[in-house]
């Protein structure tokens, strides 16, 4: 089936998300929609699937204008849609969550359960899925969870397949059995809108490349095209995406984590007797699937983790049985990965958001008062370094893009003196530009001597910005290896299987 977008135009309000947007999939094409997170692209595809109804444009699937009123619409003319965050219910089996929504009937109105599990198997083995219809979906690892989606909707017969971003949570092994995947439905004749910002798979995939920046296409590229060279047209400049640094200069052994463990409210051990150092001037990377220990490691650094046990020092001192204030006076510089909910304030403005774990330092008060030039020029100056793009400083955080919010939590933090920083997920978010900057700063932060953890999981940022790397599962360390592991070993690793040849600690066994 040949998809056709012409002229799309989507608004909310002033801004415009799609502006004149042309777009054409061949049949048994994979088509990729490549840019940064607010680029439009997802709204793109929302106004595909007939979530929302745009202003101007049109629609057309071989060549007929289509009219959608909402998504029972596009499934029915075609159209099957992959969303970033499954549509999942975990407590039924993968037969009952295909029945949602257009469930099979027998006599009487009673479900038809076995057709549903027909339905997958002839699915499952005519793409190689290898799925059981009866399994319980949390069960399933994540990557047969998204397989389980994409069967969803081949079974309602969809010609034109939306992935959004479906790589976003996989291992690198789970990512290739996914391009398998979708070289297989291409053989077959679907057409597929792979919509992505990883340059390397888009290259590994696609047939055609269409690039979206600030919301209108800026240009079409073929899969041989360079990464600097898509880069360049996702963000408008010439854009260096390598990580330019020297050898570690170490230091002691300054961050020393030592049998920590963390307990859920429920009782369950979400780290499990964790230990690992860094030492100053160098950048230990945690590396895994999200969900597997990662955030509770980071927000037990900071104090925000009641149910733990062990330690963790810095400098010699005790951090676990401190307050996030004392924390922080500390010298810890900290970046969480949900910026809305633990970075920001959305109602302060973002000259206030610049401040805020700042907000006693005589720099920004005296005798009680605040010196609010000092705090004015502090943000006109962390908004001009930063590309914080912006009205004013005035401007309240909840405004902002999710790239600009996080922008703005990194300049907080990389803006006063630091003993340690920590970051999850730092450039999460962000152009490639940003992106080039903020690794430049870590990589600064650690050559003034201090020891840096990030935590990401974004291999070729593993790989790039590691000095040692921490891969992480279940809560446990898979073992620490330098950043010249294979993403074999690497993605071996986030699928549980610890490291043969590596002590914890990075060094040959």
């Amino acid at each position: 089936m040949k998809l056709e977008l012409r002229g799309i135009t989507k608004r909310f309000g002033s801004f415009t998300a799609n502006d004149r947007i042309d777009l054409v999939v061949e049949p048994g094409e994979i088509h990729a929609l490549l840019g940064e997170n607010g680029a439009g692209k997802s709204t793109l595809m929302n106004v595909l699937y007939g979530l929302y109804d745009p202003e101007e444009g049109e629609i057309l699937l071989d060549g007929e204008v289509q009219d959608f009123d909402g998504p029972g619409d596009a499934m029915a003319a075609g159209i099957g849609m992959v969303h970033q965050h499954f549509m999942l219910v975990p407590v039924f089996t993968v037969a009952e969550n295909l029945m949602l929504g257009h469930e099979p009937v027998k006599g009487a109105g009673v479900l038809d359960l076995e057709a549903a599990r027909t339905r997958v198997r002839e699915i499952s083995d005519r793409f190689g899925f290898d799925i059981d219809p009866d399994a319980l979906v949390e069960h399933l690892s994540v990557g047969a969870q998204q397989r389980v989606e994409i069967i969803k909707a081949l079974s309602q017969d969809a010609q034109v397949l939306v992935l959004d971003e479906p790589t976003a949570v996989l291992t690198p092994q789970e990512t290739d059995e996914l391009m398998a995947i979708m070289d297989e439905l291409r053989k077959q004749g679907t057409s597929i809108v792979f919509i992505s910002h990883k340059l390397r798979e888009v290259r590994q995939v696609s047939d055609r490349i269409t690039v979206i920046r600030r919301g209108k296409v800026v240009g079409t590229a073929e899969p041989t095209a360079s990464n600097e060279e898509l880069a360049a047209l996702m963000v408008g400049r010439a854009v260096d995406l390598s990580v330019d640094k020297e050898p570690a200069k170490l230091g002691d052994e300054d961050f020393v984590v030592d049998g920590l463990t963390v307990f859920a409210a429920d009782g369950s051990t979400r780290i499990d007797d964790l230990s690992f150092s860094i030492r100053g001037g160098e950048v230990l990377v945690v590396a895994g699937v999200q969900g597997n220990g990662q955030t509770e490691l980071t927000e037990a650094i900071l104090g925000l983790q009641e149910r733990t046990r062990g330690s963790i020092r810095l400098g010699g001192e005790e951090l676990l049985t401190r307050s996030v204030r004392r924390t922080l006076d500390a010298g810890v510089g900290y970046v969480p990965e949900d910026r809305t909910k633990d970075g920001l304030v959305g109602e302060f403005t973002i000259a206030e958001n610049l401040v805020l774990d700042r907000i006693d330092d005589p720099q920004f008060s005296r005798a009680g008062g605040l010196r609010l030039g000092a705090i004015s020029e502090f943000a006109d100056e962390s908004i001009e370094s930063f590309d914080i793009r912006t009205p004013s400083r005035e401007t309240h955080a909840g405004r902002l893009s999710g790239g600009n919010q996080q922008k703005v939590v990194l300049a907080r933090e990389l803006g006063r003196p630091l003993k340690m920083f920590i970051a999850s997920q730092p450039t999460r978010g962000l152009d490639v530009g940003s992106i080039e900057f903020v690794h430049q700063q870590i990589i600064a932060a650690r050559d003034s001597g201090i020891p840096v953890l990030i935590v990401s999981t974004e291999l070729d940022e593993v790989v790039e910005l590691g000095d040692r790397i921490m891969v992480m599962y279940g809560g446990r360390s898979m073992g620490i290896v330098p950043p010249t592991a294979s993403r074999e070993e690497l993605g071996t690793m986030m699928a549980g299987i610890p490291h043969p040849s590596l002590d914890q600690e990075g060094a040959a066994a």
